[in-house]
């Protein structure tokens, strides 16, 4: 599965951020997206982050 998060100001799409599953550093499970977009002249980096809340494993699950 991968999540698409689309970024708006006023209604007005700016940017879509594909988020791709992910295992972190932690054990939990979910998924991560970043990118570089430009909104009125000016350049940012954007990230989207989603952790499956419950989804680390417990030390007898390793």
């Amino acid at each position: 599965m991968i999540i698409t998060a689309e970024l708006k100001t006023e209604g007005k799409l700016i940017a879509t951020l594909i988020a791709n599953p992910k295992e972190f550093k932690t054990g939990s499970r979910g998924f991560h997206g970043q990118g570089k977009i430009e909104i009125d002249g000016r350049r940012y980096q954007v990230q989207v982050q989603l952790v499956e809340i419950g989804s680390k494993k417990t030390t007898e699950e390793k």
